[in-house]
């Protein structure tokens, strides 16, 4: 736990000098500018639309950010020989972005919708879809060591999360999107502030937990395979 502990606070320092909180704070600013111009009768829609884009997709890019500044920085050559695990380092990197987006998304709720919502559902489902965007972006970015490698793949990686929108948004409808973990994040965005079927809060809630664990397996073996592997032959 202590391990922990001073990773979140190292990751929080990390963060805070990389402008990642800057970052946020100017991208929190605009949205809030471009939803509060939207009637209140498309909310329901927009909210869950605006909050999905801004969590899986710059969630996805903040936490490759800061991976390969710390592979620049050769912090992560200092990680393979300290007592920090594995876990521990990905614990931390989820808790303080999952954190972060989940004030982001109440503050943005709250501004444009009040507090006529789903608290709970809201909280639970943002932080579900945190940790699958970090962990996704986490996977992707493992094998490369500069931004101008990583961004072709980001960009096929962002695609498959983003798939869903199509139904979503209504161009589109059937029930093979069910298999997006990505879907049963939309659904559970919805259910914060249109109610759903039961079942489908269920299927949302189960689903991405399930495909979050089997994301943080895959994680670690990128991680073993490229940069612990890496800077063992170093």
């Amino acid at each position: 736990m202590t391990r922990l502990l001073r990773a979140m606070r190292w990751d929080m320092v990390f963060q805070l000098r990389y402008g990642l909180y800057l970052a946020t704070a100017v991208s929190t600013l605009v949205v809030l500018i471009i939803v509060k111009q939207l009637p209140a009768s498309v909310l329901d829609l927009a909210l869950p639309f605006v909050m999905f884009s801004d969590l899986a997709l710059v969630g996805f890019y903040f936490i490759a950010a800061l991976v390969l500044f710390e592979k620049a920085e050769g912090t992560l050559l200092a990680l393979v020989v300290s007592p920090l695990r594995f876990g521990e380092y990905l614990a931390s990197k989820l808790t303080t972005l999952t954190a972060l987006a989940v004030v982001i998304s109440l503050l943005v709720t709250l501004v444009c919708y009040g507090v006529g919502f789903n608290w709970l559902l809201l909280i639970v489902a943002v932080s579900l879809l945190s940790c699958l965007g970090l962990l996704v972006g986490l996977i992707a970015v493992a094998p490369h060591d500069t931004v101008s490698a990583f961004v072709l793949p980001a960009q096929v990686y962002s695609l498959v999360m983003a798939v869903p929108l199509v139904a979503f948004l209504g161009f589109f409808e059937h029930p093979v999107f069910y298999l997006w973990p990505t879907w049963a994040s939309l659904l559970l965005l919805r259910s914060a502030f249109i109610p759903i079927a039961a079942w489908q809060v269920g299927y949302g809630i189960v689903y991405q937990a399930l495909w979050i664990g089997l994301l943080a397996w895959v994680a670690q073996r990128r991680f073993d395979r490229y940069v612990v592997g890496r800077q063992g032959g170093r």
